[in-house]
């Protein structure tokens, strides 16, 4: 595995790894971040002695922004291979199945595919005050792609979904704790201890065993794998239509994907730039 460009791989031992997000300004999700993963998970697929990977930030604003939406060449190709299952949503996949106990530890904001991302890990604690999660998808006109409406339910309850992807807001980290969007939200400056301390304790126990529990859990939690591609073609459809593009002009020409107010208020931002019948992309 070549040395990685949008994370930092800490191995504290050989059974507790520690993947660090630094992907500036706004820790985007990208192809080049998606492969890096993938080959992570080859490496973590192949030991036989981790039992624990922690996924933090290296930015305390944002976790993961959500994905890169300025790359014009994969929308193309997606449009152009209708049947092939997108990278992200198999890298989701592969994630939930990893043989080993896998930690989101947030702080900043996770939103659109940060918050698929830490949906997809086994565990999620958070900073009481400094973490945000929320899909805001719909504000672009667009159904999340990576898998929400078939991971939150069991979380949250049926509602509660509706209302995190209608609403498209934002949810701090004592709500999303409220709600189950999270398993713990934490003071900010007991966070860390806290996953380490729990991290250890996971990783001192038998490999074989955590790989048990992992394996008949998913069992009876896992979904379909074509809801996750049907979900992620409907997304990607949405990027093609009018009502999508016109929001997204706006939002890129106001700030987006950079480190602005839009990146830091998204939700409210994008009830600014809802298309309407007569409204053009230029």
């Amino acid at each position: 595995m070549e040395s990685p460009t949008r994370f930092i791989l800490t191995e504290h031992s050989a059974a507790l790894w520690r993947v660090t997000f630094n992907n500036p300004p706004v820790n985007l999700v990208d192809a080049t971040m998606t492969s890096q993963l993938n080959a992570l998970f080859t490496r973590a697929e192949a030991s036989d002695s981790l039992a624990v990977i922690i996924f933090d930030s290296a930015d305390p604003d944002f976790y993961l922004a959500h994905y890169d939406l300025s790359d014009e060449n994969e929308l193309r190709h997606v449009l152009a291979h209708p049947e092939e299952v997108h990278p992200w949503t198999a890298l989701l996949a592969r994630l939930g199945s990893l043989p080993l106990a896998t930690i989101s530890s947030i702080r900043g904001r996770a939103r659109g595919a940060g918050s698929e991302f830490l949906l997809a890990t086994d565990i999620r604690f958070a900073s009481r005050e400094k973490a945000i999660v929320g899909q805001f998808e719909i504000g672009m006109s667009a159904i999340a792609g990576g898998g929400p409406a078939s991971r939150l339910p069991a979380l949250v309850g049926r509602g509660r979904t509706f209302e995190i992807l209608y609403g498209g807001l934002d949810y701090d980290g004592a709500l999303a704790e409220q709600y189950g969007y999270v398993n713990r939200a934490l003071p900010d400056k007991e966070l860390d201890g806290f996953v380490d301390e729990f991290a250890s304790r996971v990783a001192s126990f038998d490999v074989q065993t955590i790989r048990d529990i992992k394996h008949f859990v998913n069992l009876v939690t896992q979904r379909p794998e074509a809801e996750y591609k049907d979900q992620m073609d409907a997304f990607w459809a949405a990027v093609n239509r009018p009502a999508q593009q016109y929001v997204a002009q706006h939002l890129f020409e106001a700030g987006l994907q950079q480190r602005s107010d839009v990146e830091l208020d998204l939700p409210r931002w994008v009830t600014r730039f809802q298309y309407h019948s007569g409204s053009s992309v230029e």
